[in-house]
């Protein structure tokens, strides 16, 4: 069976084809810096044991360019997969936010889509890409069953001393203002990638995934137990466009005694703060050029990212009670030694101490990067959302 994996991220689509059961991809794609000045897709093809790629740079002012240069290029005579779009039968979608409605795979409908559209508000750079993705998939794949899974799903572990607010009751009881948690799929597909891994059942694991959007998840016994996003996926750690963690009387000051309006503050720690509002630069590569141009902002931006992952490691520490193994992953996390390196400054007395060499060589698979004597295993797990997705959708329609 045939199925299509979309992973709409803030400024980048993600895809894969799979044939499942079959969990390795017959093709994989990246659509890159959406909405920059400068875009770019890397569309990778195999085929009898051997891999043909792709690239194309061009313009990608949003997402819906992007998905309909993807299925161009699936059903392309010399670049593509699939003789027609109808080969594929199914369509996993990532979705960031399903409120306390989807905690498991769904089939989408009418319903779950304005569903989908009513949490736009939580999650504003995301849902609204998903959501063109549905609709631009439902149009190019009219035969084909959808699936939405949820970034929040895995999240519906945490117990509510985690995800409840120090608010009156009412407003989680009638309103369902709590914490949700994101990144679900990738916090889900790699710690289960680490307890294989490990070889161990039962283990206490703190996953930090550093991308565009960025966070950090205590898990135990493949369960998360607290994660650093909350009612929506603008908190916790600094991230490309989002402010993280922040005090909620400059949200107040900021309307009251500055004159911004709601949606301004809202479009201002969604869309301009984070490492673009330290310095100017929303991706970590260029934020790095800069820093070696002797860019003071960008120096301080990239402590600033790693300071706020070592406090929320210290606290994932405290709640587990311990730690079997610290992991990163994601695109910061899988490529940027040095990222890694400066987030564990430090961490000595909690058991967590590089080794600096083992942590810049590169590769594909799972790594160890601890010191010999380190206690805690330090880990670079490549995450698979899209396989995990695409697991998922491919169970929900075969049964």
């Amino acid at each position: 069976m045939k199925i299509l994996v979309i992973n709409s991220g803030s400024s980048s689509l993600k895809y894969q084809v799979f044939d499942m059961p079959n969990e390795n991809p017959i093709c994989t794609g990246l659509v890159d810096r959406i909405g920059l000045d400068t875009g770019s897709v890397s569309h990778k093809v195999f085929k009898d044991g051997a891999q043909q790629t792709f690239s194309i740079q061009m313009p990608i002012p949003d997402h819906e360019v992007g998905l309909q240069q993807v299925t161009s290029l699936l059903v392309d005579v010399e670049k593509g997969v699939l003789e027609t779009l109808d080969e594929v039968k199914a369509i996993g979608h990532r979705v960031v936010h399903g409120g306390e409605e989807f905690a498991s795979t769904t089939v989408i409908d009418a319903q779950v889509k304005d569903k989908i559209k009513e949490l736009f508000a939580l999650a504003p750079l995301h849902n609204p890409p998903n959501y063109t993705g549905i609709e631009v998939a439902e149009k190019v794949f009219p035969n084909a069953t959808q699936v939405a899974v949820f970034d929040t799903a895995f999240h519906q572990s945490m117990p509510p001393v985690a995800y409840r607010y120090a608010i009156p009751k009412e407003l989680y009881e009638e309103k369902g203002v709590r914490a949700y948690g994101f990144h679900g799929s990738s916090h889900q597909y790699v710690s289960k990638k680490a307890s294989e891994y490990l070889k161990e059942k039962s283990s206490k694991l703190i996953v930090v995934h550093l991308g565009n959007g960025s966070s950090i998840t205590a898990i135990k016994d493949g369960k998360s137990i607290d994660h650093s996003m909350g009612l929506g996926p603008m908190g916790g750690l600094v991230m490309g466009t989002r402010a993280g963690d922040i005090d909620p009387s400059i949200i107040f000051h900021l309307i009251n005694e500055r004159g911004y309006s709601a949606k301004e503050v809202n479009d201002l720690l969604n869309k301009k703060s984070g490492l673009l509002g330290l310095c100017g630069y929303s991706d970590m590569r260029d934020v790095k050029q800069a820093i070696e141009s002797g860019d003071s902002d960008a120096t301080l931006a990239y402590e600033i990212y790693a300071y706020r992952i070592k406090k929320y490691i210290g606290s994932y520490v405290a709640v587990l009670n311990g730690l079997d193994a610290l992991i990163f992953t994601a695109g910061i996390g899988e490529n940027d030694a040095e990222m890694r390196e400066a987030a564990c400054k430090d961490l000595s007395y909690l058991g967590i101490t590089l080794d600096s060499d083992k942590n810049k060589l590169r590769s594909n698979a799972i790594r160890e990067v601890q010191a010999a004597d380190s206690p805690v295993k330090i880990l670079v797990i490549p995450t698979n959302e899209e396989l995990e997705i695409g697991q998922q959708t491919y169970e929900l329609v075969n049964t």
